[in-house]
């Protein structure tokens, strides 16, 4: 989808510095992460350990420590927080202009109550109703029924705000709002339902952890979301014209019915993959989007990529601390980003309050 419309505010220096930060912070996310946790990677070691992934260091004989832990746990679990990060904070973007709502998320169109729900039934009926199952799909069982949870409530609603053959924002929005009350219901009787050792699964799931990575699921996320970042990418021009209204989008030739779908779509491809893959992780659709809106204003052709990197960043830095901060345990991921992402986000309400 090309369109070569609205030009934006014209602030271009501003803009490219704010990619130019967000690029930084990820930078300075994935050093801290790559160097941060339960065993410590001095910054010496850390340039050694990049020499030789890079294939570009002298030194000879076995692995290091560092080298194996590096390549065998943290550099999994960094990219699968980048393809996170990136994945919501996107989304929270693409939601918030779909909507024109600034208090839109990924979560009102279904995708995580979907893979919740879904993840849910496995992991408390999974046994009984679908007893083959862990055979044919391994340990990909959980992954995969939350992946398809997560699509199949999102075409609900999407199905649900069809009338007269286009799709009403409105009662996207309201279906959402009631999808996602009944798939709540759903895992509340599920959890009433569960085993003492099912609910501490079903809790460590609805928590969100990136623990869980390894180098075949960081494979087949980051493509997905590679893929859906491309294609919300090319929206960025549709979006500025509809910010005006569909009908004045309409008139300057946007194909306003398919920016809606390709939006949804690429919403629930990217985050319902990471959300099958790491469980719940909160705030970042909605923090990220405002936090490069404040800063660099309405223009969806800097909003839609500085969001993804801020994203990818705030995951990261959220994962860093929660590898340290009680050692020898692991926080919550979720827990933390709510902690991190809401006083942040009320600072920022607060300093550029003006401009509201």
């Amino acid at each position: 989808m090309s369109f070569s419309g609205l030009k934006g505010d014209g602030r271009r220096w501003p803009q490219r510095a704010v990619l130019g930060s967000g690029m930084a912070l990820l930078a300075i996310a994935f050093i801290a992460g790559s160097a941060r946790g339960a065993y410590a990677i001095s910054p010496f070691e850390l340039w050694n350990v990049l020499l030789d992934a890079l294939g570009l260091s002298s030194r000879a004989g076995p692995p290091t420590p560092e080298h194996l832990v590096f390549m065998n746990i943290r550099l999994p679990r960094l990219l699968l927080g980048v393809a996170a990060g990136s994945a919501l904070g996107l989304s929270g973007a693409l939601m918030q202009g779909l909507f024109r709502n600034p208090l839109a998320d990924p979560g009102l169109i279904g995708v995580s109550s979907g893979a919740a729900l879904a993840a849910g039934i496995t992991i408390v009926l999974g046994s009984a109703w679908f007893p083959d199952l862990p055979r044919t799909l391994g340990s990909w069982t959980l992954v995969l029924t939350a992946f398809m949870g997560s699509l199949a409530v999102t075409l609900l609603v999407y199905a649900l705000s069809q009338q007269d053959g286009g799709t009403r924002v409105g009662l996207m929005l309201l279906a959402g709002i009631a999808i996602n009350a009944l798939a709540g219901a759903g895992l509340g009787y599920l959890t009433f339902l569960a085993s003492d050792e099912q609910l501490r699964s079903i809790q460590f799931w609805l928590l969100g952890s990136l623990g869980g990575a390894r180098w075949s699921a960081v494979a087949l996320v980051s493509s997905i979301v590679g893929v859906a970042v491309c294609a919300g990418m090319r929206l960025a021009g549709p979006l500025n014209a509809i910010a005006l209204g569909e009908s004045q989008a309409a008139l300057l030739g946007v194909p306003v019915e398919r920016v809606k779908g390709v939006a949804v779509v690429v919403t629930a491809l990217a985050v319902g993959s990471v959300t099958a893959t790491t469980g719940m992780i909160g705030f970042i659709g909605l923090v990220a989007p405002h936090c490069v809106r404040l800063v660099a204003g309405p223009d969806h052709r800097v909003v839609l990529p500085g969001s993804a990197l801020l994203g990818a960043a705030l995951v990261l830095a959220a994962d860093a601390v929660a590898r340290t901060a009680v050692q020898p345990a692991e926080l919550p991921l979720g827990v933390l980003t709510a902690f991190v992402g809401v006083p942040f986000f009320l600072l920022l309400l607060r300093h550029f309050r003006s401009r509201l």
